[in-house]
């Protein structure tokens, strides 16, 4: 899965250095934080009006202006070693980055005893020097590297965070000491005030118009060519700005909306975006000019390879179902071809959900099988010719058949208007004429895929197979990949529609007849455990009981990169942020059983929320469950991963099994 501050600017500086002197040229542009996070390859997934190409600011000159002090940097070096020869022109590894005490060293190879230290300002939650602070790390490149070496490894770009002036939350970490210690974080929350400027001027180059941008991800097109890439506070609009290097610096060249892969001139190149339809397809961008490549009423979801001849890519093209997944072909040059399916006809009952990795040249590629069979995973050659079969989880399926496993259905429903697709986990020798307890298995984030054509192992399978527990989930208004009016339809107002089609699934699953509507539950993990808790304090009369792991109680405590994405600021969007709250629910809590559950130290969610939660509910004289896990953070692991899930268990089995 991929794809996100602080409400501070965030600036980029561009430096060239020479490890012989280890002389720094600085050459400055600037930019600010803004709310979306995804890798270079990255699909992307805009909300509310989105400008297309040609849209996007008009270029200004360079000129001197203030550097906001709280902003990363984007730096440059080039690898050349005391006697003026470049020893990293060769291949990457060769000349090898690191990062010790927030400060990057380079070493010529990997058995040199000493490093060059490049960066000398790093320190602790202030400055931090090629790795990302949090947010940057949990929003933005999902990843704690923000190294990028050029396609030969002359030059190597870094990303610089500044947190001296981000706010902190802090929590206690107790350990086994006699006295706990206190974490103290950069967290960014939404309508932060923006940070003072630097008391000097600097002269910058200013890649738009002073407003909260943020950095999301550099694409070396060649070794004297990088392009930046930024998207706008409001993640209505992104711009890519190109450097050359001309051998003095880097040289703005001009705007341009966000690469994904560059054709052979190097300038031009291939990215998603939506389409005048609203569906998420290949284009090619060339001076200013967007000419879509692949069109329908489906959506890709990555290109994998881009040759001269052609463009390989993952899509749910098939049949028109957005839960598959299959990888094409498309030919380009001066006219497009209709798209070639490589992977519809092989497995089809085995493998609906497919991805692949390709060589450099493309000559082979990894063909990767998730499901809804188990994995394959084969080598094709680049006719479509099977090579060899790397797994076929013979093993697995051995260990299986000892097992009495649940049946697999998908299907769909139609609720506000769409059809929407569901996913049941049925008991092992399941009847139609029998009533099953029900819990809905939820998510529910934007542009988030719960109902997928995968193989899945998991406490569902236990639930159904072990306790007799129909376990479902279901993609409403707000889920991805079905095109951007759907997913566009939770923009400004999470907490409403995606909860809403929730409630009305369950309905539909009663009337299917074999659902006991006195046994229902619903339970979800972060994002998934907000839903479950705005659908049990909405008052339907549904459910029974309910689990919320880490939940969000108020948007006003997340981060600001992904709360301001979906939500903009308070400030001009305040009812839907008072609406959008478990608190304000807190009473209708009393009709149901609520598990509430959260690590103290979860540096995600913050134990703030669930306390948050918990004190509404005490106000209200509700009666609840909650289990607090200590020191551990939004994902367990070890012990406390098996103890949730049997107290989970636990749980259901009194709610669902034996009821009072």
């Amino acid at each position: 899965s991929f794809i996100v501050g602080n409400k501070s600017c965030h600036g980029l500086t561009a430096n060239v250095i020479r490890a012989q002197s280890i002389q720094c040229r600085n050459l400055k542009i600037k930019a600010r934080s803004g709310n979306r996070a995804m890798l270079a390859s990255d699909t992307l997934q805009t909300f509310g009006k989105t400008k297309q190409s040609g849209c996007v600011p008009e270029h200004e000159p360079r000129k001197a202006i203030n550097c906001n002090k709280n902003l990363p940097r984007l730096c440059i070096f080039t690898c050349e070693l005391f006697d003026g020869v470049q020893t990293c022109v060769y291949i990457w590894f060769l000349f090898q980055a690191y990062v010790s005490d927030y400060n990057i060293f380079l070493k010529p190879n990997a058995t040199a005893a000493e490093a060059i230290q490049v960066t000398h300002n790093g320190k602790k939650n202030e400055i931090l020097n090629g790795i990302p602070d949090w947010v940057y790390e949990e929003e933005v490149f999902a990843a704690n590297g923000a190294l990028w070496w050029s396609s030969t490894g002359k030059y190597l770009a870094y990303a610089e965070f500044n947190d001296t002036e981000v706010q902190k939350v802090e929590f206690s970490w107790f350990g086994a000491e006699q006295y706990p210690q206190t974490v103290a974080l950069p967290y960014p929350k939404s309508l932060l005030p923006v940070s003072a400027l630097c008391e000097s001027p600097v002269t910058l180059h200013c890649l738009y118009p002073c407003s909260d941008h943020i950095l999301c991800s550099v694409t070396w097109v060649t070794d004297e060519r990088v392009a930046v890439q930024w998207l706008s506070r409001k993640q209505n609009y992104a711009l890519t700005q190109i450097y050359d290097y001309d051998g003095r610096g880097w040289i703005e060249k001009q705007y341009m909306p966000m690469p994904l892969f560059f054709t052979e001139d190097n300038l031009s190149f291939y990215k998603i975006m939506s389409d005048a339809k609203g569906y998420k397809h290949i284009h090619y961008i060339k001076d200013g000019k967007a000419t879509p490549i692949t069109s329908g009423k489906w959506e890709v979801i990555s290109i994998k390879k881009l040759t001269k001849d052609a463009i390989f890519f993952v899509s749910n093209e098939h049949k028109g179902i957005p839960i598959e997944r299959n990888l094409y072909k498309v030919l380009i040059g001066n006219t497009t071809s209709p798209t070639e399916c490589l992977t519809c006809e092989r497995y089809r009952d085995r493998c609906l959900y497919n991805s692949a990795y390709f060589s450099v040249n493309a000559s082979y590629y990894r063909m990767e099988c998730y499901g809804p069979g188990l994995p394959l995973y084969t080598v094709m050659d680049n006719k479509g010719s099977e090579v060899a079969v790397l797994e076929d989880n013979k093993d697995l399926e051995v260990i299986l058949s000892e097992f009495q496993m649940p049946t697999i259905q998908h299907g769909t429903l139609k609720v506000a208007g769409y059809n929407f697709w569901y996913e049941m986990m049925l008991p092992p020798n399941f009847k139609k004429n029998k009533k099953y307890p029900l819990l809905i298995d939820v998510y529910g984030g934007p542009c988030s895929q719960s109902v997928e054509f995968r193989f899945k192992l998991n406490w569902g399978t236990y639930l159904a197979s072990s306790l007799g527990i129909i376990v479902a989930s279901f993609d409403g208004r707000g889920s991805g990949y079905q095109g951007d009016e759907i997913l566009h339809s939770i923009y400004r107002r999470l907490g409403t529609f995606e909860v809403e089609d929730q409630i009305a699934a369950v309905r539909k699953f009663i009337d299917m007849g074999f659902i006991d509507k006195d046994r229902i539950a619903i339970w979800g993990w972060s994002y998934g455990g907000y839903v479950a808790s705005m659908a049990l304090g909405a008052g339907s009369g549904l459910f029974k009981c309910g689990i919320a792991g880490a939940p969000v109680s108020k948007w006003e405590y997340y981060d600001a990169v992904y709360t301001e994405r979906y939500m903009g600021k308070p400030s001009d969007n305040s009812e839907f942020y008072q609406n959008s709250s478990v608190t304000s629910r807190a009473e209708n809590f009393k009709s149901v059983d609520y598990l509430l559950v959260h690590g103290t130290a979860d540096d995600n969610v913050h134990f703030q929320q669930a306390a948050q939660i918990s004190k509404a509910l005490v106000d209200k004289q509700v009666d609840f469950e909650a289990m607090w896990y200590t020191d551990n953070s939004h994902t367990f692991r070890g012990s406390s991963f098996h103890h949730i899930y049997i107290h989970m268990s636990h749980f259901l089995k009194k709610c669902l099994i034996n009821p009072k």
